[in-house]
């Protein structure tokens, strides 16, 4: 364990130092960590995540066109309507948003799609942006354990059906608990950080130049007809992927070896959002040269470093001590029972995977004979996955927040999705015991 010990520490500490250093320096200091477990310890390169990688690409291409074309100029209109009749209402209604959309197409990636509007609409009405982005952020991961769709679903239908408990009945527990969570997670969210108009870091980016200041009312571009075209596009674009996540039939067959299987539902977010960003060219009189000069695609593309090398880092860890860190779970889990919530939370946090989680923890709880009410109850514990900041869109939520709102700390536990992650698991496990004593 001393082993496991030493290489978590090493893991940290690069993740401190790319903090240090900021924007895509978190992952070019991951890379050292590989370097350094190859030549040190001997360990193999874990998998890159090159998946959600080529997701952010796409989303940030289609949204960098939109940009050019003025689609976020007219979605920030649209949304801004509502928060000037009710200025906290987006930390509300962006993580609420989030979990449904994610939920529906049983991915949290949908979420990279999102991201862009909540951030623009925040820092137009003068909101701290923090407040909505870790709250949308850790919402999209709550809605894996809400989908019917997802992967990690499908994993606990197939080890809960056997005890003739449903999807449907574990809907019932997961849904109204994680609704219940963002809503306590925006109440408590509305009241961390200061005002941005007082919070230094966004001042000193201010006082520098680094960012332009919030549009007032009477400053707000004009909304152009390709802007308004490419917002729909866009919007179509998601919508379909949401849809093709609930309904299978939207899903293209395609023959893999001779035999027709639907098209990964990540590829299909990738072809979908590349297809969206030539028509947006096509339609829009957007030039594909001026893409990569688009701020969105420019925080984009850091955050696909950012995400290449600290998630490299952190999977070569855990590739090469998941036995002991699941298996020692595991044995704590065994002599408390009511510890699976804490198993599932903590073994989520290090393998970053709900559906890895789920295999591993899931049959210790039906062994020691919990109910499969309790057992789903708990589940919504894996938005662990959250605990540190190594996910995908935790990363790019920082890098496209440019008023340094949203925040990896020093100390890198100390993050902006540590409180969404603690308020979630709390309240969601909670509520979701209540509700499992009527079965």
């Amino acid at each position: 364990m001393g082993m496991v010990f030493l290489q978590g520490l090493l893991v940290l500490a690069m993740i401190a130092v790319g903090v240090h250093y900021k924007g895509m320096a978190i992952g070019l200091f991951g890379a050292v960590g590989v370097f350094l477990f190859v030549l040190l310890f001997d360990v193999a390169p874990g998998p890159v995540p090159v998946s959600a990688m080529l997701i952010i690409m796409t989303v940030v291409t289609a949204a960098g066109a939109m940009q050019l074309a003025g689609g976020i100029d007219f979605l920030v209109a649209q949304a801004q309507k509502l928060i000037r009749r009710f200025p906290n209402q987006i930390t509300y209604v962006a993580p609420l948003t989030t979990y449904a959309f994610c939920a529906g197409a049983g991915t949290g990636n949908i979420y990279y799609s999102l991201m862009p509007v909540i951030y623009e609409v925040s820092y137009a009405n003068k909101l701290r942006p923090e407040r909505p982005l870790a709250l949308s952020t850790t919402a999209g991961q709550l809605a894996i354990t809400s989908s019917p769709v997802s992967a990690a679903m499908a994993a606990m239908v197939g080890l809960l059906a056997p005890l003739g408990f449903k999807l449907t009945d574990i809907l019932a527990i997961t849904i109204p608990g994680a609704i219940a969570s963002i809503l306590v997670g925006a109440f408590v969210m509305n009241r961390v950080g200061k005002p941005l108009d007082q919070d230094p870091e966004y001042l000193r980016r201010l006082a520098a130049g680094e960012i332009a200041p919030p549009r007032s009312e009477g400053q707000a571009k004009p909304v152009t007809r390709e802007g308004r075209l490419s917002a729909l596009i866009f919007l179509a674009g998601v919508g379909f992927i949401v849809a093709a996540g609930i309904f299978e039939q939207l899903r293209p067959l395609v023959l893999v070896k001779g035999d027709l299987e639907e098209v990964d539902l990540s590829k299909l977010i990738q072809i979908t959002m590349f297809s969206v960003a030539a028509a947006i060219v096509a339609l829009c009189k957007v030039k594909a040269s001026e893409i990569v000069k688009s701020p969105l695609f420019d925080s984009g593309m850091v955050a696909v470093v950012a995400l290449f090398g600290v998630a490299w880092m952190a999977n070569t860890f855990i590739a090469a001590h998941s036995d002991a860190i699941v298996g020692g779970l595991g044995e704590l889990a065994r002599q408390t029972p009511m510890m699976i919530a804490l198993a599932l939370f903590a073994v989520a946090a290090l393998t970053t995977s709900q559906s890895s989680t789920t295999f591993s923890i899931i049959p210790i709880g039906i062994a020691l004979g919990l109910s499969p009410a309790t057992l789903a109850a708990m589940w919504p514990a894996v938005i662990g996955v959250c605990l540190l900041p190594t996910n995908g869109s935790q990363i790019a939520t920082v890098e496209i927040d440019q008023t340094g709102s949203t925040r990896i700390g020093r100390a890198v536990i100390n993050h902006s999705f540590l409180i969404p992650t603690l308020v979630f698991a709390s309240v969601s496990v909670g509520v979701g015991l209540l509700l499992s004593r009527f079965y």
